[in-house]
């Protein structure tokens, strides 16, 4: 395949350089709704777009009798300008001091340096700015985008979870009967989930579930091994549907990996805590330097991940 003529990765592209980290979702929804309006003529079935008030910043996207939803979240991890120099992460981003920060306040584009700090070796790491001016608090940071592709990788800032995204929105292509969802605040510990989860059981009686999203390389979970099935992460899915999602994917002839963590969690913890009796599996991707400006993904993985939830969703 040749990454640099592929419409996916120049997709992916795209969406990783969107702005949105926890709480300010509204770009990439935006952007997402102005795809689907652009493209939804050339797929194989036509979705309901549910999105307003009711649901803040999230979208969904409904094609004809649903019975699988597919959870893929659009935030991202940063930082928030707090008073001085003074940075509050959003999630837990991993940078180190030297890399570039982009954003945006009422005199203008900021690009600015992260400055990682201790007062004494026994001292937490403050996160600081070091721009030309002071930044207007509240200001939201995030990384400043440089996606690269290789033979083999792709390196980029926010694959988790534009990863995620990308494949709800191929599915999106040919699916003929499921719920496509895109949430907020999973990097922050969540908090859209509830109320989408309420939507999707009360008004389609939807309570089976895939997490559309990455994963970290590991001991166990490598490079080149496949699209990853979690059998747990800090939460612990109802194993008779996680069997049923194993067996499936041994059907497909899919390249697949088993994952089994002890910390970690998703968009899945708010389903399994919710008062629904919702099924859930997690099924992502293998990256390494997760949550850093150069997350790392071997694209076969991802191809892998795409196709795996081609055929679950056609056979669930």
């Amino acid at each position: 395949m040749n990454l640099s003529s592929d419409p996916d990765w120049k997709l992916l592209e795209q969406l990783c350089q969107v702005q949105a980290p926890s709480g300010n979702e509204a770009a990439l929804k935006a952007f997402i709704l102005a795809y689907v309006e652009q493209n939804q003529a050339s797929w194989q079935h036509q979705p309901k777009i549910i999105q307003g008030d009711a649901f803040q910043d999230c979208l969904m996207l409904v094609f004809g009798q649903p019975r699988t939803a597919v959870f893929a979240h659009m935030d991202s991890i940063g930082f928030t300008v707090r008073y001085q120099d003074q940075l509050v992460p959003i999630g837990s981003p991993k940078a180190e001091s030297g890399s570039k920060l982009v954003g945006e306040d009422r005199l203008g584009p900021i690009l600015c340096e992260l400055i990682m700090e201790q007062a004494d070796e026994n001292s937490p790491k403050q996160a600081k700015y070091k721009f030309g001016r002071g930044i207007e608090r509240g200001t939201e940071l995030v990384y400043e985008c440089h996606f690269q592709q290789s033979d083999d990788y792709i390196h980029s800032c926010y694959l988790d979870n534009r990863l995620g995204v990308l494949n709800a929105l191929k599915l999106a292509e040919t699916l003929e009967n499921g719920i496509l969802v895109f949430s907020c605040w999973e990097e922050h510990g969540g908090g859209s989930v509830p109320y989408l989860a309420n939507f999707i059981i009360e008004e389609y009686r939807v309570s089976q579930c895939l997490i559309s999203d990455v994963t970290w390389v590991t001991d166990g979970i490598l490079h080149g091994d496949g699209a990853v099935i979690s059998l747990r992460d800090r939460n612990i899915p109802r194993r008779t549907f996680v069997n049923q999602i194993v067996a499936l994917a041994e059907k497909s002839n899919v390249p697949y990996q088993l994952e089994v963590e002890g910390g970690g969690s998703s968009d899945g913890r708010e389903l399994q805590i919710s008062p629904y009796p919702f099924d859930w599996c997690f099924i992502g991707t293998p990256v390494t330097d997760a949550h850093t400006p150069q997350e790392k993904v071997y694209w076969p993985d991802a191809v892998h991940m795409f196709a795996l939830y081609q055929y679950l969703m056609k056979t669930l």
